[in-house]
């Protein structure tokens, strides 16, 4: 291992100068390629089995741009928020490049809590399921000695906090000769949270020819830190948040006494949906199910679209909509964050989401299509609560829908 590289930055040096003058306002992408299939990403099979047998259909915006550089062997930036797809990201440019056949340790994978350690060592696995792949979580708050163990055996891949990382290369049972890839998980939080020194520890025994890939909701000046003193010549990957908003949307509540009743509510505005398109949302497949069957014994045409469908069934309804041959649409939330049509106006919540994030999901839109739109929501009296909620996360206004709503759309 050559001493530039991995030299000690406490050595000499203030530790607070900006590394070359870099602030987050500079930071940008210098990789544009964005492969939009798995298929596309030339993956061993057994992995792409094991992608799609865990339920992944197309890449999110940053496995589109971050997977090949990191199977490419290239030091990686990746700026991107929690929720965006990072984890799989790196487990799949991990598995790209492992070989089953040498039993050392060849991917080290870093995360700020045990939590989160044992989440990604639980997706490595998974993903790799066809693979015959030893994945090893490496925290604290279990038995040393058990580590020593396992790790004495030999793993494929260590997912750990830098606490117990630390110790197991100190005690010399987490051998590093053989690592080609460090990964750096919610390298802001970490780097921030009084890991530094140990983190920078561990850098020390890597190998010189080590690939570094750091993930990061923010670029803190530790951050950019150490993509200054331990990258060469970094891919930066810089993933925005979603830009949605709900600027422009009238929001409305219709109060509905019994659950019962929400079916005879929406008949009654059947018209009213179909003077645009209208995308209606219920909380389980199985609703959904039941709300088109219904929706169809009383005549009205509709059409129904979940996770329990193959993706041809799916693929053919959506390009119905699209098209407008189709005209009213009811999903789950599964599919909230795919689907962006033109020409939607209408939004009705026959059922409240369960969580608020997905509020803006399904009746959000990008801002810079500007485009105005109506959402309604169904409203029981159990619902009250989580549509106040639901304003005060949002500061927004959900009124009583008044009379005159088609004139809106």
């Amino acid at each position: 291992m050559s001493s530039d590289r991995f030299a000690d930055p406490r050595e000499g040096g203030n530790e607070d100068e900006a590394p070359s003058g870099l602030t987050d306002a500079d930071f940008d992408s210098n990789w544009d390629e964005a492969i939009e299939t798995f298929d596309g990403m030339e993956l061993p099979d057994e992995l792409l089995r094991g992608i799609y047998s865990y339920g992944f259909e197309k890449p999110s915006a940053i496995q589109q741009r971050a997977c090949k550089p990191t199977m490419l062997g290239k030091d990686l930036i990746a700026q991107a928020q929690s929720g965006t797809g990072k984890t799989a990201t790196f487990a799949i440019g991990t598995l790209a490049k492992v070989d089953p056949k040498q039993r050392d340790c060849q991917s080290l994978i870093l995360a700020p809590t045990r939590e989160l350690a044992q989440q990604i060592q639980k997706v490595v696995l998974a993903l790799g399921d066809y693979m015959d792949i030893q994945v090893h979580a490496c925290v604290g708050g279990t038995a040393v000695r058990d580590d020593i163990r396992t790790l004495q055996q030999g793993v494929h891949v260590v997912v750990g906090t830098p606490g117990r990382v630390s110790d197991m290369i100190n005690r010399r049972a987490l051998r590093l000769d053989h690592i080609r890839q460090f990964f750096l998980d919610e390298a802001d939080e970490m780097l921030s949270r009084g890991f530094k020194d140990q983190i920078y520890d561990i850098f020390k025994f890597l190998p010189e020819s080590v690939q570094v890939c750091l993930f990061s909701a923010t670029m803190p000046l530790e951050v950019l830190e150490v993509t200054e003193r331990f990258m060469r010549e970094p891919v930066r990957i810089l993933v925005k948040k979603d830009e949605l908003t709900l600027e422009g949307i009238k929001q409305f509540y219709i109060a509905v006494e019994h659950e019962e009743w929400k079916l005879d509510t929406l008949c009654d505005l059947y018209e009213t949906l179909t003077i645009t398109q209208a995308i209606i949302y219920c909380n389980t497949r199985r609703k959904v199910d039941w709300l088109q069957e219904e929706m169809q014994k009383k005549d009205f045409t509709v059409s129904c679209m979940h996770g329990d469908m193959d993706q041809r069934e799916r693929d053919i309804i959506m390009r119905e909509f699209r098209t407008g041959s189709s005209r009213v649409l009811i999903t789950t939330d599964l599919l909230a964050r795919g689907i962006d049509v033109q020409q939607v106006s209408l939004v009705i919540n026959f059922d409240l989401p369960t969580n608020r994030e997905n509020y803006i999901h399904r009746i959000g839109r990008s801002g810079r299509f500007g485009r105005k739109g109506v959402a309604i929501n169904f409203l029981t009296e159990a619902d009250v609560r989580y549509l106040r909620d639901i304003e005060e996360f949002y500061t927004t206004e959900i009124t009583e829908m008044p009379m005159d709503v088609a004139d809106l759309i």
